[in-house]
Formats: structure tokens, sequence, C-alpha cells
């Protein structure tokens, strides 16, 4: 199947490389998306960010050369990526439970982990609801954080975003500024939602924003605005649930399973542009609809 051979491509030019500086766009590149897309495609099918898979392949390694060879731990530090021998001790001890230099006694015990290939499991997981709807363009504005795709220090998530904009008042405010709800969307959504990935960003980053979409009662004054175009997309709705129950589980494996059963098998593919995660029903119970910009993999 051609996306399990360009994401293993993917994970070959990783393999081949954890001795190098390792470039998330080329990765991207032969997995045939974006760094964005792939990096988020890589933590939900393997439940692990690709930075920290890359931390432990490389450290796997590191493992088996100390053990199996007369190499000083400086040289095996500066092979694989560390600026120092203390680094380098501090991250091995860490995923190893010992300090390199123990790693090299006879009968350490150490963690090893193997190189990930993907394949296509046949699960007898229950039926994935989805439709393919086409949207005008139409505008959103709200509350942004830029955040690390790798989980790197310094960055706020969207999680962190949604709890600080609960504390301070944000999201009240927000809420009343959002005016009605416009005419191409269902009326009993909430007035705010999550949208990511709508514009480019420096470095291993994405943009996130908490958003309400733009209509003639709206307030937009001193919040960003955003433009989202027309696209395609592949919308995933959850059953009703409890909000205050599994909102995060519903949020999670409605992730998971575009990524890891629909995605690789479906006749659509994920292109660049914002991802929506939209939320609707009343004070006690809700949906969530997850909205991903597509294209059918025969157009240009």
């Amino acid at each position: 199947m051609d996306w399990l051979t360009k994401m293993n491509e993917a994970l070959d030019y990783i393999e081949r490389n954890l001795t190098e500086e390792i470039d998330y766009s080329k990765a991207a590149g032969k997995a045939g998306c974006s760094s964005y897309n792939f990096q988020r495609m890589f933590s939900f099918i393997t439940d692990v960010s690709l930075a920290e898979y890359i931390r432990r392949r490389r450290l796997t390694q590191a493992a088996i050369e100390l053990q199996n060879s007369d190499a000083k731990v400086i040289d095996v530090a500066l092979k694989y990526g560390y600026d120092s021998p203390v680094s380098f001790a501090r991250a091995f001890a860490n995923l190893h439970g010992v300090t390199p230099n123990e790693a090299k006694q006879p009968g350490v015990e150490l963690k090893a982990y193997p190189r990930i290939s993907f394949q296509i499991s046949i699960k007898g997981e229950k039926e994935m609801n989805y439709r393919i709807e086409t949207k005008e363009a139409f505008d959103v504005f709200g509350i942004e954080t830029v955040a690390s795709l790798s989980g790197e220090e310094g960055y706020v998530s969207p999680a962190e975003l949604w709890q600080q904009c609960h504390r301070n008042g944000a999201y009240e405010k927000l809420f009343i500024d959002s005016g009605d709800l416009p005419k191409f969307v269902a009326q009993d959504l909430c007035k705010i939602h999550g949208v990511e990935n709508y514009r480019e960003t420096e470095g291993n980053t994405f943009p996130y924003m908490l958003c309400s979409f733009v209509s003639d009662t709206s307030k937009t004054e001193g919040y960003v605005v955003q433009h989202i175009p027309a696209r395609t997309y592949a919308v995933f709705p959850s059953e009703r649930f409890r909000w205050d129950e599994n909102f995060f589980e519903v949020l999670e494996n409605l992730q998971k399973r575009f990524y890891s059963e629909w995605l690789p098998t479906a006749n659509y593919e994920r292109v660049p542009g914002a991802d929506f995660e939209i939320y609707g029903g009343d004070a006690e119970y809700g949906y969530i609809e997850l909205w991903y910009p597509v294209k059918r993999k025969s157009e240009v």
C-alpha cells in the first residue's frame, strides 16, 4: 500500500540518520506530507511523539555501542547528538536506569526500543462514522497560542490554553463577543471551538486558537482573526457523552482512529490546512466533530 510504503520510507530515513541531524521536513517529505501532519500522524498512531521516538532509538543504539565496544562515553555522547557527557548521562539514566559507565559492566540490564514499522492491522473495532463536506471560505477569531510539536518546554499547549482562558475569564469574554452562530453551521453547536495549523509558524511548532465563527454580530476587536479558505473536509462526529466524564478520551480516540484506521485505507489524503475541533450539545451532554482538510487521491 502506498501509504505504508511512504511512512516506512520516512522511518528508514530516520534510522539511517540517528547519528546525524534529522530534518523533520525531509522525513515528512518521504511520507508525502508536511512536517506538522507527519508528526501529528506519528504521535496518534504510536502514542509517542516523533522527537521522543528518535530520542529512544538513539539511546538504545548508544547502549548497544557502550556494551559491545571500547568506545568512550564522550565519543558515544557526541555521536548521538549530545553536546556534553553530562547531558548524555542524564538522558541515558532517565531511560535505562543506569549511567553510561555502568552500562559497560557485564550483566547490567538495559532497555531496548526497537525500530517501528508501520502495518495495517485488521481490528474488530466498531464502525467509524464520517462524512465529506465542502465548505465555502469563512473567518474565525479568538485567542491564540503557538505550541511545540515535540512537547518542548517554554510553549503553552492547547490544553493549557483552554485552562488559562477558563481561569482568567477570557473564555467567558470570547463567548459573549462571539455573537450569533453563522447560518452555515449547525445551530446546536457551542460558540467556542478549537482550530490548529491554520498558518505557518517558525521551527517545530504549530498555531492553536480557541475560536468562534465570525458572524454579523461578532465583536472581533482585540482578537486574532483568521481567514479559512474554501476546503473539502472529512468530518468525524463522536457519539454524545457527558462533558464532565470522558471528554479527553473521546477527543483522543477520534483523533487516533482518523490517523490509524481511516486515513491509511481511504481514497482520500490529508492536505495542508486548518484542523477543527467542533463542539456541540447542551450543558450536560455534548459531542465532538473533527474536521480534517482532505482531497481525493486521484486529484492533482
